[in-house]
């Protein structure tokens, strides 16, 4: 199988529920109980409060594009995605912070805006994994 990208390895304890809800089309992040503040990525440890009672809950998928930065050359020679590439940050309405990337708009920086509202979709590259990514939210443009 030739992919466009490296696959992920889920190989701790503590982001396979995050790749599990990928697989099934759920952006999953993590919450501490004790504080009850979302946070990514996932730890053993709540970056807030320091407790260790980390549960995970279903984000909404929508968020706001926080940063970006238009790739106009690939580096590392294991991607194969055609350029120009959205790298996205995406603040999700729940707070964290996730890097990503911008699907479903052209690469243009006249098009692309921070602050606009997006939403989350799936690529998915095997049958155990899949990358959450971003789009516009609603059309928007």
């Amino acid at each position: 199988m030739d992919l466009e990208r490296p696959l992920p390895t889920p190989i701790t304890p503590e982001c396979r529920p995050y790749w599990d809800g990928a697989r099934e089309g759920k952006l999953m992040i993590t919450k501490c109980r004790a504080c009850g503040k979302p946070f990514m990525y996932p730890r053993v440890s709540c970056p807030f409060c320091a407790s260790r009672d980390i549960g995970w809950v279903q984000a909404s998928g929508r968020g706001r594009l926080y940063s970006f930065e238009i790739a106009h050359q690939i580096l590392n020679k294991a991607f194969k995605v055609k350029t120009p590439v959205v790298l996205a940050m995406v603040e999700l309405e729940e707070g964290p912070r996730l890097l990503s990337n911008l699907v479903g708009i052209a690469p243009d920086p006249k098009q692309i805006r921070c602050d606009m509202p997006v939403e989350v979709c799936f690529e998915k590259l095997t049958d155990e994994i899949s990358l959450p990514m971003f789009r516009p939210a609603g059309g928007a443009r």
